[in-house]
């Protein structure tokens, strides 16, 4: 089958309209990647590019988050964009649209069934269920792009193979290819087959929502009637939702043509702020950089645009496209100036109808405008510069998404260039990021072998009958997981100084979780699972605190788990209100068999283990301290079902109205 890995497929233009406005406001890694993962075409064209001899031989990438994570930020939002102009080529008629309508609508259910019938089933890789549930149908996506009504009828007929032709192009593995190629098989046929082949066969039939697809679930895994509708009409509740976030209407008739016009409309902006940054003189030192781009946001906006750098705690007057400009410096801190409330809070910041300051007034005069518009230039989570534009008193949200797009486009080059000189305490980020990532890769080869010790030292303790030779192998897998948890916490750190008193919570557990799979959870015996919230989790925290605080509670959870068996699952939850503050809730909790009344009743203090020599009986009173020490709260809850503990972080940014 004569198929190209990197094909040039349709999407619904609601769906790449969302992808390219997350990226366009730098949304979380998490943000982006559920958008792109609910469209076929961007999950083929990343897969295809990720997978690529680009990057080498190396891991399979199943997912789009580990997409994500080995395109790095910057290819994958020029991805994002690069499928966006490709979708402007496509001319769809009106059944056209209808077709790539049902045909999201029936791929994202089956995506989403999949995935639920792997978490039901204990599938250890529920992600790469989804991923092959937004593929199996592929062949219909291509044929509803191709003009000529033989080749169409073709890729209809034929979708199972065009599924595992491209799959196996994609080097996705030959479970993925089987998956796709017998998808279609007899309910009856699939009693004994692989695992990841039921999970795709039965999701394709259960996405029909019909009879056929109830029985098959009861004949191959043993389903009850009850509990598949149940799954059918989860799935539909979350597709329609998803359809409502997206704009996507799944009844009556569908045009994407005005979905179309919008991103047009998307893309030419950001090509005019790229157009105009490009006239501008972007080398030199960083303060003479920013006032030499004012005409180009000018040429952009078509507004009076003034330039203010920051510096020393100081907001200058650099550069206007209004005429002459006057010596005007003001102190950075917050006076109630939309200048000075847009370099801290990192966001624009129109006047709108709120009353003047004698600064705002100042600028108005400048300006010779109703209102104004100030927009800072963030590179690296600093603020170099703020800009402030001539407005109307509505403040034109048009303006403010094209000037925050050019000051984004902006801040980017800067990033990239360092311009000769770093960025305050910034100094060789390129160098010093390469270089962490080559630690994090030999730490990775270290636990490897650590990792293989500590499964064969469990089959030895297994096999022995004396006691305290079992003891003695105790604590050599006390240390073993000592020496694990130290190279995490290694792996884990960063050199760089300039953001130790924040953390993005879900960001640490993601990549923490990597690792914990790698020591705590590598025999398979046992399941990490991570339930993380789609709001902001950024704390008022620094990083390593935070790490050991996860990690003695997670290697407790692990430890307290039966063998074989059990789970211990991480959850976030953000923004929570408590007390007059904002915290960001983090629950670890576990399957396990719960506290013993002796530790529960001294909960957080220094305790004689119950785990052996190699076990100091610290861990809990460190992680209160830890607690304390960030004003946190920690509270527990434990029983014969489990134990779980439930943390109150303080948020990045929270306001403490506590009143004595």
């Amino acid at each position: 089958m004569d198929l190209a890995p990197d094909l040039q497929l349709p999407s619904l233009p609601e769906v790449t309209l969302r992808a390219l406005e997350a990226c366009h406001r730098d949304d979380n890694y998490r943000t982006i990647s559920n958008i792109v993962s609910m469209d076929t075409a961007l999950v083929a064209r990343i897969l295809a590019l990720a997978n690529s001899a680009l990057y080498g031989p190396g891991t399979r990438i199943t997912s789009v988050d580990q997409a994500l994570t080995r395109l790095g930020t910057r290819r994958f939002h020029t991805l994002v964009l690069t499928a966006a102009l490709r979708q402007l080529l496509f001319e769809l008629g009106g059944d056209e649209w209808q077709q790539l309508r049902d045909f999201w609508r029936h791929s994202l259910t089956t995506a989403l069934t999949a995935r639920a019938l792997a978490t039901l089933t204990r599938y250890p890789e529920p992600d790469e269920a989804f991923m092959l549930g937004m593929l199996h149908n592929i062949g219909e996506l291509i044929a509803i792009k191709t003009p000529a009504e033989d080749a169409k009828q073709y890729y209809l007929n034929q979708q199972n193979e065009v599924a595992a032709a491209l799959v196996d192009a994609w080097g996705l593995g030959p479970m993925a290819v089987d998956a796709m190629r017998y998808q279609q098989a007899l309910p009856t046929e699939l009693r004994d087959a692989g695992h990841l082949v039921k999970l795709i066969s039965l999701a394709t039939r259960l996405a029909l929502s019909d009879a056929a697809g109830i029985a098959a679930a009861a004949t191959v895994f043993g389903l009850s009637e009850e509990l598949t509708r149940e799954i059918n009409r989860r799935i539909a509740h979350e597709v329609a939702g998803m359809a409502t976030s997206m704009g996507i209407p799944l009844e009556g008739d569908y045009d994407g043509d005005s979905a179309t016009q919008q991103l047009k409309q998307t893309i030419l902006r950001q090509a005019l702020a790229n157009q105009a940054l490009g006239l501008a003189n972007l080398n030199g030192p960083l303060d003479e950089v920013l006032p030499e781009t004012v005409n180009s946001l000018t040429l952009v906006t078509g507004l009076p645009v003034l330039c203010f750098s920051h510096t020393d705690d100081t907001l200058v007057l650099r550069s206007g496209t209004t005429g002459d400009i006057p010596q005007l410096a003001t102190a950075a801190q917050p006076g109630g100036s939309v200048l000075t409330e847009a370099l801290h809070s990192r966001a624009p910041v129109s006047l709108g109808s709120r009353t003047p300051t004698v600064l705002d007034r100042q600028l108005l005069s400048l300006l010779k405008s109703p209102s104004l518009l100030a927009v800072p230039v963030v590179v690296d989570g600093r603020c170099p510069g703020v800009f402030a534009l001539a407005t109307d008193r509505d403040g034109a949200p048009a303006i403010t998404e094209l000037a925050s797009l050019f000051t984004r486009q902006l801040a980017t080059v800067l990033a990239a260039q360092h311009h000769g000189q770093p960025l305050p305490d910034d100094a060789d980020d390129l160098g010093r990021q390469l270089a962490r990532e080559r630690i994090r890769e030999q730490i990775h080869e270290v636990s490897n072998p650590l990792t293989i010790i500590r499964q064969y030292l469990f089959q030895l303790r297994e096999k022995l009958n004396d006691g305290e030779v079992q003891q003695e192998l105790d604590v050599i897998r006390e240390e073993l997981d000592r020496a694990a948890n130290l190279l995490l916490q290694m792996s884990q750190s960063d050199s760089s100084e300039g953001d130790t008193d924040r953390v993005d919570l879900n960001a640490e557990l993601k990549n923490l979780a990597r690792i914990l799979e790698d020591s705590l959870f590598s025999d398979g015996q046992h399941q990490l699972g991570l339930e993380l919230c789609d709001q902001p989790t950024t704390l008022q925290a620094g990083a390593a605190p935070i790490r050991q605080i996860i990690i003695n509670l997670v290697r407790n959870a692990a430890e307290s788990l039966p063998e074989p068996g059990g789970e211990v699952r991480l959850r976030t939850l953000a923004p929570v209100w408590q007390n007059g503050r904002t915290w960001v809730e983090l629950e670890i909790s576990d399957t396990g068999t719960g506290i013993p009344d002796a530790v529960r009743d001294r909960l957080f203090a220094p305790v004689q283990t119950t785990k052996g020599e190699g076990h100091s009986g610290l861990g809990l009173s460190i992680v209160k301290q830890l607690m304390d020490d960030m004003e946190g709260i920690i509270a527990c809850r434990t029983g014969p079902e489990g134990t779980s503990f439930r943390l109150l972080l303080p948020a990045a940014g929270h306001e403490n109205t506590e009143t004595d």
